[in-house]
């Protein structure tokens, strides 16, 4: 049996962090992963898919500007920028566990069980550990109809050698607009269906709307308020079958996408035997990133039942509190700065603080400003159709609580509202700020 002061499963943003902090602090380490070392980010999500994207970006903006300077749209040549994205992918594993050895970290490469409230079975080791670091992250959530099986991953999407002519994604959230975006520039027919009434349901609907028009723009078919209730293969690829409003559907494509939502990939460590208790939202912990049921385990990323979003950068900073609580015992309660997410589609959708329903909810005196800036200066210059933002303000404290965003760059411009928001910078002072013009950014004082 091997003995480790700190055993971390999963190798993640958050469990590589957790891994290299107490590893620097002189704690003896291990982790293991059953899939190469870096994570679904860096191996499996945000990262392929931003290099991929970057060839639909410059397609998207030829389209916008020909017969205003650009005369020829380039296509996606999908073998290419395959091949460019795994150059990212391919280097990571390796660089990763060069680090770990660095640190003397041991290094595992096989699921991991729990065989009690200490021990591990990890391959063919028993492993025991004073404190065990729960990070195996999310996966794809198993789809129980008929055919189900047939779906491919979000993992598969982005190792296609080809792209099918047709497509279809199982669910309206991020991953089904994003890649829908991706496949309809590069040429391919799309669909999106989605359950209920309206998709990607935890963003504004106010902007919302406007990247519903834009992907129905793009020749992309959104299909609500329709569950999927088989896949059946034929000869020309797969029929997919569905109820809308009871009657039944159906659409053949060459391939199915399960984009139906990521669960945690907790449910076959064998957390019982460890006494570990969790719900499918995740491990249960306390503000210290504790499990609630045994003080020997500790849980973070999308593994773990907590108030931050399921996002890389929040994956990062629960693996510092969970290091720090390990190392000088639980002092450090986990605290989430607002956190601003992205739907990578083109126009970007961005979103950061509250909604006007939470904000609602909260019973703060608020302000809504609402409009589409499609007839600004920077929506023309760009030639984009969907420009809109909505701001959340606090009436009272003069401060910003929400904004949402749709056009160009905003994902970066969401970052400044993030600090606004973070630093409870007054309103007026915000206004007054002078940005460089003209760049997107220099609009922020008109949304509020």
């Amino acid at each position: 049996m091997k003995k480790y002061d700190v055993f971390v499963i999963g190798s993640g943003m958050s469990g590589m962090t957790a891994a290299n902090k107490c590893a620097s602090k002189g704690l003896k380490v291990g982790i293991t992963d059953e899939l190469p070392y870096g994570g679904t980010c860096a191996l499996r999500g945000c990262d392929p898919k931003k290099v991929i994207i970057g060839a639909t970006e410059v397609r998207d903006f030829a389209q916008r500007l020909k017969g205003n300077g650009i005369d020829t749209i380039p296509k996606v040549n999908w073998e290419d920028i395959m091949a460019f994205k795994q150059s990212f992918v391919d280097a990571m594993p390796p660089k990763i566990e060069k680090a770990y050895k660095n640190k003397d970290i041991d290094t595992y490469h096989t699921a991991a069980k729990f065989l009690s409230d200490n021990t591990l079975q990890v391959g063919d080791e028993v492993i025991e550990a004073d404190k065990i670091v729960i990070a195996t992250g999310a996966k794809p959530r198993i789809l129980d109809f008929e055919g189900g099986e047939y779906a491919l991953s979000s993992t598969d999407f982005l190792n296609l050698k080809e792209l099918p002519q047709s497509l279809l994604f199982i669910g309206g959230g991020y991953i089904a607009f994003e890649f829908a975006h991706i496949a309809a520039r590069a040429g391919a027919e799309v669909t999106i269906v989605h359950r209920s009434k309206k998709p990607l349901e935890n963003f504004e609907q106010d902007i919302v709307e406007h990247l519903v028009n834009a992907t129905e723009e793009l020749g992309i078919k959104l299909i609500l308020e329709t569950e999927v209730s088989g896949i059946e293969k034929t000869e020309e690829g797969y029929n997919v079958k569905g109820n809308k409003n009871g009657k039944d559907v159906s659409f053949t494509v060459e391939a199915v996408f399960n984009s139906a939502g990521r669960p945690p990939a907790i449910f076959d460590l064998d957390l019982e035997k460890a006494n570990i208790s969790y719900s499918k939202k995740g491990i249960a912990v306390n503000e210290y990133l504790q499990s609630t049921s045994n003080p020997r385990i500790y849980a973070a990323g999308d593994a773990a039942d907590t108030r931050g979003l399921p996002l890389t950068p929040v994956a990062v900073l629960e693996g510092h509190t969970l290091a720090s609580n390990i190392i000088k015992g639980n002092k450090k309660e986990v605290s989430y700065p607002p956190m601003p997410t992205v739907v990578f589609t083109h126009p970007t959708m961005a979103s950061v603080g509250l909604t006007e329903k939470q904000a609602n909810e909260k019973g703060i005196q608020y302000k809504v400003n609402y409009k589409s800036a499609d007839d600004w200066f920077n929506a023309k210059r760009l030639n984009v159709k969907e420009y809109a933002f909505k701001t959340i303000e606090d009436q009272e404290e003069q401060i910003l609580l929400g904004a949402h965003l749709i056009g160009p760059n905003s994902e970066e411009v969401i970052n400044i509202f993030a600090m606004a928001i973070k630093t409870k910078m007054k309103l007026q002072e915000l206004r007054t700020m002078i940005f460089a013009y003209p760049t997107m950014a220099s609009d922020i004082p008109h949304m509020l």
